[in-house]
C-alpha cells in the first residue's frame, strides 16, 4: 500500500517510515526538509498523488496557546484538504492520552485541534493517542537545565518505547478507519522525576533535579491525568528494558 507519513524525519515518524518498509508498503516522507510545506500546502497535493493512507505523526513545540492552536489548526486543515481532493481513504492521528482532562497547557490545545478537525473532516479516520515517550523524561529536564540543575513535574505517566508506538502506528494505517482508538501504553507506570534521574544516569550525567509543579505542567497534570483508560492498548517494552538498551 502506498501510505504517506508526515513529520516523517522526526522521532516517531522516522521509525514508523522504517517499519512500514519493514512491512512492504510504499512510504511517501512529508516533511518540510524533503519539500513539503504543510504551513502552506506546498508539494502536498504531489507527494499525496496515489496515497491511501496518511500518518500525521507532526511535532510542534510552540509555547503560547494561540501560537500553537495555529500551527496545529493550519497543518491539520491543509493536509485533511490535499487527502480528500487526493481519495486518501484513511488519516491516522498520533494525539496523547489525557489531552481532554488537562487545560492550561499549550502543546494541549494544539492536539485537541488536530482531534478536532480530524473528527469533523472529510477523510475517514484513526486518531490513537499514546502515552509519553520513554526519552520524555529526559527531553523535559533539558528544557529547564542551567548549571547542572533542573526543575521537572513529578508526573505519574506510563510511558512507551517510541518503536512501539511507530510499531502500533504502521498496523492500524493499512487497515480499516476504527473512529477513536483504545489508548496506547507502556506496561508499567513511572514517575517522571526518576525516569529523568535514572535516564541522565544511563548517559552518564549527573544533573540535580528540582521537583515542581510551577513550570509548564502544573497541579491540573497531577495523579492519574495521565495514565491510559480502561481496555488500553499496551505495549511490550519496559522502561528498563528501553534504558538498558541505551547505553
Amino acid at each position: 500500500m502506498r501510505i504517506a507519513v508526515a513529520g516523517a524525519t522526526g522521532n516517531i515518524g522516522s521509525r514508523t517510515v522504517a517499519v512500514l518498509e519493514r512491512d512492504g508498503h510504499d512510504v511517501v516522507r512529508i516533511s518540510r526538509s524533503l519539500g513539503v510545506d504543510l504551513l502552506t500546502g506546498e508539494g502536498l497535493d504531489k507527494a499525496l498523488d496515489g496515497v491511501e493512507a496518511v500518518i500525521d505523526a507532526i511535532s510542534f513545540e510552540k509555547p503560547r496557546r494561540d501560537e500553537a492552536v495555529a500551527y496545529a489548526g493550519t497543518t491539520t486543515r491543509n493536509l485533511l484538504t490535499a487527502e480528500e481532493r487526493a481519495g486518501v481513504r484513511h488519516h491516522v492521528l498520533l494525539s496523547i492520552i489525557g489531552i481532554h482532562r488537562v487545560e492550561g497547557n499549550a502543546h494541549y490545545a494544539g492536539k485537541r485541534e488536530q482531534e478536532r478537525l480530524v473528527s469533523e473532516g472529510p477523510v475517514p479516520w484513526t486518531i490513537v493517542p499514546v502515552a509519553q515517550f520513554h526519552d520524555f523524561a529526559e527531553m523535559v529536564a533539558g528544557w529547564t537545565e542551567k548549571d547542572g540543575v533542573a526543575t521537572i513535574a513529578p508526573l505519574l505517566v506510563q510511558p512507551i518505547a517510541p518503536d512501539d508506538v511507530a510499531e502500533v502506528l504502521a498496523e492500524i494505517a493499512p487497515g480499516e478507519p476504527r473512529g477513536r482508538y483504545a489508548d496506547v501504553a507502556g506496561p508499567e507506570t513511572q514517575d517522571l522525576v526518576d525516569m529523568a534521574r535514572r535516564t541522565l544516569a544511563a548517559h552518564g550525567r549527573t544533573v540535580k533535579l528540582v521537583p515542581t509543579w510551577s513550570g509548564i505542567f502544573g497541579p491540573a497534570m497531577a495523579g492519574e491525568v495521565l495514565l491510559p483508560g480502561e481496555g488500553a492498548r499496551i505495549a511490550p517494552t519496559t522502561f528498563d528494558e528501553w534504558l538498558a538498551a541505551q547505553h
